[in-house]
């Protein structure tokens, strides 16, 4: 071994850092998750280009509104069943989640594959919404998964918005080769380049660590403080903007259908820059607002944008809804997810964040589900949107409101204690979003140990 001299006698060369090179390309866990999410999403985006061309299009809307509702109920049943049991038996098997990942993905691909044959098929149908239905397992999957692969909560927050940038930026890069794809082969050819991204995004998924999601059954504590009033206020309000989501997906599906294609492409374009747009606003609202006024403002501009597109042209009115629920569910999910950190620190996040996708998921398609079923004008169903946001905004102050009293109105715990007081509980000032005031804590006075008066000890046998 080569050596060299020094003044306290020899000593060995130290070793070059043989694995210096390696550490340059080595991904982090959330780096292969975020890699397996971008393909994924450029597998959804091609699935839809697809979609454009085909039966799913062509087929009178009164003839394929009741294939849309029987289709997107079957799908999504299965969800809504087999959640509950199966999602904490997941969440307990070390890498259960990642292989609902890799599964998702998996069974997306070969979907795809099924479907090249089928664009101008009746099995069209029940295949495209098994894609949908997968894409909804995933991103319940994909939610439980994001606090195993970050370190702390600023990085979970950040993590989150970067996933939603990279779910809109997906559309338009994948647009590029699909154009190149459609003009060679037509939409199979789209479909075997979403098979591909599909394959690579199920590869990319097996990269990531095998964790537990939660090691234990959730306990009394962590099932409290999920039903703390911040909390159930904040998912309601939620809950409906992602109810207005789904709602807004269809009626512009069945409201554009009967105009050119790029009519539909428009509005998509638009959907991803909203995404965009989100994606980078959030975090600097976060920064500036509380999660809850967050929630508030998301819900108000879509009551403002909602009013002011029922009296512009169908089109225009079209791309500034979609655009506006993008930006707003993007902004409101990063609000409520910050704010289930904060108000329930000790509940297991990995399993608060998948109970709650659920949940969404189940109200995305009742949502999803009324367009389909009724026939609404574009500027109806915008009057709708905007009408269902403001009752959520005013539910949501309100709910507020009555907390805040409720909280100041309860009676004292003991002498000395005011209703109001900071020290009567943590967990309900958490749950109204507020901070402890130190300056409103009432200082106890000191004791000194020498002004204490000394008497006898009290003799045991007597």
């Amino acid at each position: 071994m080569s050596s060299m001299s020094s003044p306290h006698g020899w000593r060995p060369l130290s070793k070059p850092p043989a694995r210096a090179g390696a550490e340059a390309f080595h991904l982090s866990p959330f780096a292969r998750l975020a890699r397996s999410h971008a393909f994924g999403s450029a597998g959804d985006a091609l699935v839809t280009i697809a979609l454009a061309n085909s039966l799913f299009f062509d087929l009178d809307p009164n003839d394929a509104r009741w294939k849309v509702f029987l289709y997107l109920a079957l799908t999504m049943a299965p969800l809504a069943l087999v959640a509950p049991f199966i999602g904490p038996v997941l969440d307990r098997s070390k890498g259960g989640r990642r292989w609902m990942v890799v599964g998702a993905h998996g069974a997306r691909g070969l979907v795809c594959l099924v479907m090249l044959n089928d664009l101008q098929s009746l099995l069209l149908f029940p295949e495209a919404f098994t894609v949908l239905a997968l894409g909804k397992a995933y991103g319940v999957a994909r939610s439980a998964l994001v606090p195993t692969v970050v370190h702390n909560d600023a990085e979970l927050v950040e993590a989150n918005s970067k996933l939603q940038l990279l779910s809109g930026l997906a559309a338009p890069v994948a647009a590029v080769p699909a154009l190149v794809a459609f003009l060679l082969a037509g939409s199979p050819g789209v479909l075997a380049l979403a098979m591909v991204a599909y394959l690579i995004a199920m590869l990319a998924s097996l990269r990531v660590p095998a964790t537990q999601v939660a090691v234990a059954p959730a306990s009394e504590a962590e099932t409290a403080e999920l039903r703390g009033i911040g909390i159930v206020l904040a998912s309601t309000a939620m809950g409906l903007i992602r109810g207005m989501v789904g709602f807004l997906t269809f009626l512009l599906l069945f409201g554009l259908r009967d105009g050119p294609t790029w009519h539909l492409g428009l509005v998509l374009g638009f959907t991803g820059a909203g995404v965009l747009v989100g994606s980078m606003l959030a975090p600097a609202l976060r920064r500036s607002m509380s999660e809850e006024r967050m929630l508030l403002a998301a819900l108000t501009l879509i009551v403002v944008v909602a009013l002011a597109s029922a009296r512009l042209a169908e089109l225009a009115g079209a791309a500034a809804m979609a655009a506006t629920i993008a930006v707003a569910s993007t902004c409101g999910k990063l609000g409520f997810d910050s704010l289930v950190q904060r108000d329930a620190p000790d509940a297991n996040r990995g399993r608060s964040f998948a109970r709650f996708e659920v949940r969404f998921q189940l109200v995305w398609v009742t949502g999803a589900v009324v367009p389909v079923i009724v026939s609404f004008p574009l500027r109806l169903g915008f009057l709708v949107v905007g009408g269902i946001a403001a009752f959520a905004l005013f539910s949501y102050l309100a709910g507020q409101r009555a907390a805040r009293r409720s909280h100041v109105d309860r009676p004292p715990l003991g002498p000395g204690i005011p209703p109001d007081d900071p020290a009567r509980s943590d967990a309900s000032t958490r749950d109204l979003g507020e901070s402890v005031d130190p300056t409103r804590v009432t200082p106890q006075p000191e004791i000194d140990p020498t002004q204490i008066p000394w008497r006898p000890r009290s003799d045991p046998a007597g």
